[in-house]
């Protein structure tokens, strides 16, 4: 079959018939056996293997060729898995920083097929970003021996919040020459494809959903601490994104009313105290420590290193209990460069949560909320991107609808 039929196909499936219910499971999870597709979608085993001989028949899905994600070697003989045809398309990531832009291309059945990084100079503008991000594309589909028309979509994951509506930034912090651009229309113009654009820490929330520390949980808290602090709420598999894209921006939970003034103009925000930039400054102020020389020091016993991280896990774990304390979540999943810190940094983060939130561990019978470090930290919000494209069902009709 040609590679524009089996993309034709994959693009369809937005209904409730079992083969859509497949694809989509397919198109979040990667690779699974019929069992684990039957336990995901909540089809008979009949049923899905009944939908898979049309599936397989018309070319959309195939058998993978390894074992791959999160799932463990089992005992016995293994169960075939199942992928999306490589063929079917490709999907294309964008991480928009502070001082690189990092596009990732991969094909449907989630292999990873280019991974490049460009440094920049702070404050570049949407032009400069645009032309790296096309010419990024261009070399990557090139070099993998791609067709153009394969992509599916491009995600973009951007420092600062996306109304989902419009697909505008607010308040850029991380990006501040980013205020107000209409990132899907100035992409897409230019691009000729379909943008999904969304807040870095949404789209790192999604890749923890899809291939990382948060695999099989549908309701979770995602925290960032890094050069910013953020996050994202996770609820029944979704991101919540809020009224205005505004959802999950802890940073900026107030914690001292008359606390320094904070980037977005309010005070005391958890940012002021937790985030990258004002920890480097603990030690010299002339000379700043960058935060993974910090966590290094502190892997070697450095008594200072120890106390600075135990500091903003102590002032991060009580504003994350004001989360817990309206949320209640049974897991919060740590990312950023703090995060590497491990239990360096969770263990005085659990206690102070468990410190200052209403409902503690000994109270349920459930064990209490979870702290993990997320997975792969350098790129989640990257891999996240990708995840926007791959979980976004009918996204070549639904654009050009609402174009």
């Amino acid at each position: 079959m040609l590679e524009q039929d089996l993309k034709d196909l994959l693009v369809d499936h937005s209904g409730d018939a079992p083969s859509h219910r497949i694809v989509r499971v397919l198109r979040a999870r990667g690779s699974l056996s019929a069992t684990e597709i039957s336990s995901l979608t909540g089809l008979a085993k009949s049923t899905v293997s009944t939908a898979l001989v049309e599936l397989r028949r018309s070319g959309l899905v195939v058998d993978a060729p390894v074992a791959t994600g999160h799932r463990a070697a089992r005992a016995g003989r293994p169960a075939t898995a199942l992928t999306l045809n490589p063929r079917a398309g490709t999907c294309v990531g964008v991480m928009i920083g502070l001082n690189k832009i990092q596009v990732i291309v991969a094909d449907v059945s989630h292999i990873v097929l280019s991974d490049k990084t460009v440094n920049l100079e702070p404050d570049y503008t949407p032009a400069e970003a645009l032309k790296i991000v096309k010419r990024l594309i261009t070399d990557s589909i090139e070099q993998n021996g791609l067709h153009a028309e394969s992509v599916l979509g491009v995600g973009i994951a951007i420092a600062g919040p996306v109304n989902p509506q419009s697909g505008q930034m607010h308040k850029a912090g991380g990006v501040p020459t980013w205020a107000g651009v209409d990132i899907r229309r100035v992409f897409e113009k230019s691009l000729h494809y379909p943008v999904f654009a969304d807040n870095e820490s949404n789209c790192s929330a999604v890749a923890q959903m899809m291939w990382g520390a948060a695999v099989g949980r549908t309701d979770f808290v995602f925290v960032t601490l890094d050069i910013g602090v953020g996050g994202a709420i996770v609820s029944d598999g979704r991101v919540v994104v809020g009224a205005a894209g505004g959802a999950g921006e802890f940073g900026h939970v107030s914690i001292d009313p008359h606390g320094p003034v904070c980037r977005c103009g309010n005070r005391g925000c958890l940012e002021r105290y937790v985030a990258d930039p004002l920890i480097a400054l603990e030690r010299d102020p002339a000379r700043p420590l960058p935060i993974l020389a910090l966590v290094e020091l502190a892997e070697s016993g450095d008594a200072f290193a120890l106390g600075v991280i135990s500091k903003a896990a102590t002032i991060a774990g009580r504003g994350l209990a004001i989360l817990g304390t309206v949320l209640n979540p049974e897991l919060f999943v740590i990312g950023g460069d703090l995060a590497l810190a491990g239990d360096l940094l969770l263990k005085p983060l659990r206690e102070s949560y468990e410190q200052h939130t209403l409902i503690k561990r000994g109270d349920t019978l459930v064990g209490g909320t979870e702290f993990v470090v997320a997975d792969f930290i350098e790129n989640e919000a990257c891999l996240g991107a990708v995840g926007l494209v791959l979980r976004h069902q009918g996204a070549l009709e639904q654009t050009r609808q609402s174009a």
